[in-house]
C-alpha cells in the first residue's frame, strides 16, 4: 500500500516504502522547529498573571505582618491538676519570699483609695503610704498586723504615688479600729490572706473549682490568668468535714501566676464589693522595721548569756539604789486613748505621778497618781505651759487636793498595769532562766540589750543599759500593741513621794512595842 505523498514534497518523484510502517503524523512544532504563531501572546498573559498575583500575596503578607496578634487562648475550661497545685502553691510562695512590694487600687473615680508599700507576710507587717481621691481621712501613712492598724495622719498629702520611707517616722502614730471588710480593712485582710504558711488540704484552690481563663505577660513574664475564689482565712478552731469546692463563676477573682507559683497581680471585689487591684514587685523586698508600738526593729530572739543574765537579775537592787526617774509614756490603748504623758516615779515612796493626755482630745489632761493605798485620777483643763498633746508637761506640784479625784484599788486598764509594774519592779525578783535577749538597741543615746519576759502573766520587755538599769520598760496591751514607759534615773521633786520617815533617836520605853528594824511605821 503506498502512503499518500508528502504535500511538501509535491511535485517530485515518488517514493516506495515499507508496506508494513507507518508513520506517525510530525507535530508541526517539531518539524518546523518553532513555535506557533499564537503562543508569545499566550506566554506573555501568563507571566503578567503570576505577577499580579505575586505582588497580591506579598502585600497580604506585609500586612498581616502589621496587623498580627497571637490567636485566642481558646475558651475558660476547668484547671488541670497540676494547674490547681499551682495555683494553691501561691500563696505559700508569697510566705516563702517574705516580702514583696505592693500597689493596692481600691474603688474607682472620686472614691479610689491608693495603697502603696510594702507587705512581709512572715512577720506578718504590711507598711503602706495610703492616698488618692477616696483616701479621706485615712490619708498618712499606715503599719498593721492582722490584728492591730495604727495611722500617722497626713490630711495634706498628695497621692500615694510612692511608697512610705524605710525609716519611719517616730511620732503622732495613733491605734485605729477599722470597720471590718470595708475600705482599708478590706484591703489589708485580703493582703494578709495572700500569703499562707502551707498549703491545706482542705484548701479549695487545691481541690479544683477554679478556672483557667487565659494566657497574659505582666512586666515580660508569661503567665497564666486563673479564676477562683481566695481561701477564707483558716478557722481558730479545727472544723469537722471538708466541703465540696464550688465551681468558679464570673464574678469570682482572677489571679496572674507565673509557672514558679508567683503572683504578680491579684483582681476582685472586697467583701463590701469594691473593685480591688493588687500588683506586686516581687524584687522590691527591703526589711522592714516596724515602730515602736508594733514591737519596734526586728529581732532575732536567743536565751541570755551568763552576763546578761546576772545584770537581769540585779534589776531590782539596781532600782532600789536610785532616788527615782523622770518618765515619759507612750501608751496606745484604743482608738479614743492613745496616750501620751510625763511625770515621775519614786521606788523608795512606791510612787508615780503623772499627766497624761489623747492626742485628739484638746484642752483636758487626766492626773494619774499611783501610791501605797492604789490608783487615783482627776480630769482638769489644760492651763498655760501645759505642752503639747504630743508632749505634755509634767502634773502640777503639789498634787491639787480638790481636783475632784477618783479612787480605786486595782489598776483600771493597761497604762495602770504598765506603772503598778514599773512601781514594783524594785521588789519583783526577775527569773533569766525564762527571759530572751530581742535585739540590742539604743534609746537617749545609750547601747541597751532589749530583753523580753513574763511577769506575773505580763508580757514584758526591759530595755537594760550596760549598767543594769532599765531605761525604758515595755508591756503587751490587750489591744496587741506594745506601750513604753521610758525612765531617766535622777532626784524627785518635793511633793511626788510622801518624804522618808526619820529614824527614831528616842529610846525604847521599857514595856511598849517597837517597830521593827529597817521597817517605818505607816500612819493610818
Amino acid at each position: 500500500m503506498e502512503t499518500s505523498p508528502d504535500p511538501r514534497r509535491r511535485g517530485r518523484g515518488r517514493r516506495r516504502r515499507d508496506p508494513g510502517l507507518r508513520a506517525a503524523p510530525i507535530p508541526p512544532d517539531v518539524s518546523a522547529g518553532e513555535p506557533p504563531g499564537d503562543e508569545p501572546g499566550r506566554r506573555r498573559t501568563t507571566l503578567l498573571a503570576l505577577a499580579v498575583v505575586a505582588a497580591a500575596s506579598a502585600a497580604a503578607l506585609v500586612a498581616g505582618l502589621l496587623n498580627w496578634a497571637p490567636a485566642p487562648a481558646g475558651p475558660a475550661r476547668a484547671l488541670t491538676g497540676s494547674e490547681s497545685e499551682r495555683l494553691a502553691a501561691t500563696r505559700v510562695t508569697n510566705y516563702r519570699d517574705v516580702r514583696a512590694g505592693v500597689r493596692l487600687v481600691v474603688g474607682a473615680g472620686p472614691a479610689r483609695t491608693d495603697l502603696v508599700g510594702w507587705i512581709d507576710w512572715a512577720r506578718p507587717l504590711a507598711y503602706l503610704n495610703v492616698g488618692g481621691p477616696g483616701a479621706g481621712t485615712d490619708r498618712g501613712l499606715l503599719q498593721a498586723t492582722p490584728s492591730v492598724v495604727v495611722v500617722r495622719p497626713d490630711p495634706a498629702g498628695g497621692p500615694a504615688s510612692a511608697p512610705p520611707p524605710l525609716d519611719p517616722p517616730t511620732d503622732r502614730w495613733r491605734l485605729r479600729d477599722l470597720p471590718a471588710g470595708r475600705g482599708l480593712a478590706g484591703a489589708l485582710d485580703l493582703l494578709f490572706n495572700l500569703g499562707a504558711r502551707h498549703v491545706d488540704p482542705a484548701d479549695p484552690l487545691r481541690r479544683g473549682g477554679g478556672r483557667w481563663v487565659g494566657r497574659e505577660t505582666v512586666e515580660g513574664e508569661p503567665v497564666d490568668v486563673f479564676q477562683a475564689a481566695l481561701p477564707a482565712p483558716a478557722p481558730a478552731a479545727p472544723t469537722t468535714g471538708t466541703p465540696a469546692p464550688r465551681a468558679a463563676g464570673d464574678g469570682d477573682p482572677r489571679w496572674w501566676v507565673d509557672r514558679d507559683s508567683r503572683l504578680h497581680r491579684w483582681r476582685g471585689r472586697l467583701p463590701d464589693g469594691a473593685p480591688v487591684t493588687v500588683e506586686l514587685a516581687r524584687l522590691d523586698r527591703p526589711t522592714l522595721r516596724p515602730i515602736d508600738a508594733l514591737g519596734g526593729r526586728p529581732a532575732l530572739p536567743r536565751t541570755l548569756t551568763d552576763e546578761e543574765g546576772e545584770r537581769l537579775a540585779r534589776v531590782p537592787d539596781r532600782l532600789r539604789a536610785e532616788a527615782g526617774a523622770a518618765v515619759t509614756v507612750t501608751a496606745p490603748l484604743g482608738a479614743a486613748a492613745n496616750l501620751r504623758g510625763s511625770g515621775w516615779l519614786s521606788w523608795s515612796g512606791a510612787v508615780a505621778y503623772l499627766s497624761v493626755a489623747e492626742l485628739d482630745t484638746l484642752g483636758r489632761r487626766t492626773l494619774l497618781r499611783r501610791d501605797p493605798a492604789g490608783f487615783a485620777r482627776a480630769e482638769v483643763p489644760v492651763g498655760p505651759g501645759a505642752g503639747s498633746a504630743t508632749a505634755p508637761t509634767g502634773p502640777p506640784l503639789p498634787p491639787p487636793p480638790d481636783a475632784g479625784w477618783r479612787r480605786g484599788v486595782r489598776p483600771s486598764d493597761d497604762l495602770d498595769l504598765l506603772i503598778d509594774t514599773a512601781v514594783r519592779a524594785s521588789a519583783t525578783p526577775l527569773r533569766p532562766g525564762a527571759a530572751v535577749r530581742l535585739r540590742g538597741d539604743r534609746i537617749a543615746g545609750r547601747v541597751v540589750d532589749v530583753v523580753e519576759l513574763r511577769v506575773q502573766g505580763l508580757r514584758l520587755r526591759y530595755w537594760l543599759d550596760r549598767t543594769g538599769l532599765p531605761r525604758r520598760l515595755e508591756l503587751r496591751t490587750r489591744p496587741g500593741a506594745w506601750a513604753q514607759l521610758d525612765l531617766t534615773p535622777g532626784p524627785v521633786p518635793a511633793g511626788v513621794a510622801p518624804p522618808r520617815p526619820k529614824p527614831s533617836t528616842a529610846k525604847p520605853t521599857a514595856g511598849k512595842p517597837t517597830a521593827s528594824p529597817g521597817r517605818p511605821r505607816v500612819r493610818r
